[in-house]
């Protein structure tokens, strides 16, 4: 169901530590205004200090506010620490994280639209990838299997050079966008969160937070999360996961042709 999500900025401090419990302050970054919230990291204890209305907005966020919180690594937490974050207005937190539904990413607009919807069949080019990494041979490989609407299926197969599966199967990802530079609808199914959270999820943050993480630090791979996100301009793009190891055929096939491009000599 397409929702309009909208993205909110906010500063946020570390200004005290007493009790095991830090004090932080949160500051909309549109109306200046601020509240303070408790926090304790070895209990993930979140306590709302003031009652107020803007205390009263944040608390309707809550959930994203403790993932924020949980998500950071205890060694950030410091009196002093200050970063900026973002809150998704309107976005239905259930429905993301169901697994079966599609996630939709669609930037044929100035303003980019995200929303889910059940899983249904329809014409669309659809793309499927996968890699993977042999640590024996030291080598990695991944697959592209392109299927057009009334088309026969296009194995694409590659090399890789990297050491780690999840950034693999963004390399596959990627490619897949570089082939269907000139098809405006896609929906690429993968059995990776990696990339299904990526482009949805995490980019959207990142892009407003100067492509820095909640621990104030440069995002991981951030050139090829960059040029992902260029990549997906003027697209369409629906994001399925399946599982994997799951008798899912085309993606089967493609954990296959993966394994036996990163074997190959």
């Amino acid at each position: 169901m397409e929702e309009d999500i909208q993205l909110k900025r906010f500063f946020f401090k570390i200004t005290d530590f007493q009790a095991q419990e830090y004090r932080i302050l949160i500051r909309a970054e549109a109306s200046g205004e601020e509240s303070y919230l408790g926090y304790l990291p070895l209990t993930k204890s979140l306590v709302f200090l003031e009652n107020d209305s803007f205390s009263g907005y944040l608390k309707t966020h809550e959930h994203q506010l403790r993932k924020m919180l949980h998500n950071k690594r205890l060694d950030t937490f410091y009196i002093g620490f200050e970063m900026h974050f973002i809150l998704w207005e309107n976005k239905d937190m259930k429905q993301f994280s169901d697994r079966s539904k599609i996630i939709v990413l669609d930037c044929r607009t100035l303003q980019r639209k995200i929303y889910t919807f059940k899983k249904e069949e329809k014409e669309i080019t659809k793309v499927y990838t996968d890699g993977s990494f042999l640590e024996k041979k030291g080598k990695g490989g991944y697959v592209v299997l392109i299927k057009k609407p009334t088309r026969n299926y296009q194995l694409h197969t590659y090399d890789s050079s990297k050491k780690s599966s999840s950034l693999i199967e963004l390399e596959a990802a990627i490619k897949s966008l570089e082939i269907l530079k000139d098809i405006e609808k896609i929906r690429i199914v993968s059995d990776s969160q990696y990339v299904r959270k990526g482009l949805t999820e995490w980019v959207p943050i990142w892009e407003l937070n100067d492509w820095h993480t909640v621990n104030g630090e440069k995002v991981k791979n951030i050139g090829y999360w960059k040029y992902f996100n260029s990549l997906s301009k003027g697209k369409y793009i629906e994001f399925e996961w399946v599982k994997a190891h799951d008798n899912h055929f085309e993606n089967t096939l493609c954990d296959l042709y993966a394994k036996m491009q990163a074997g190959s000599e």
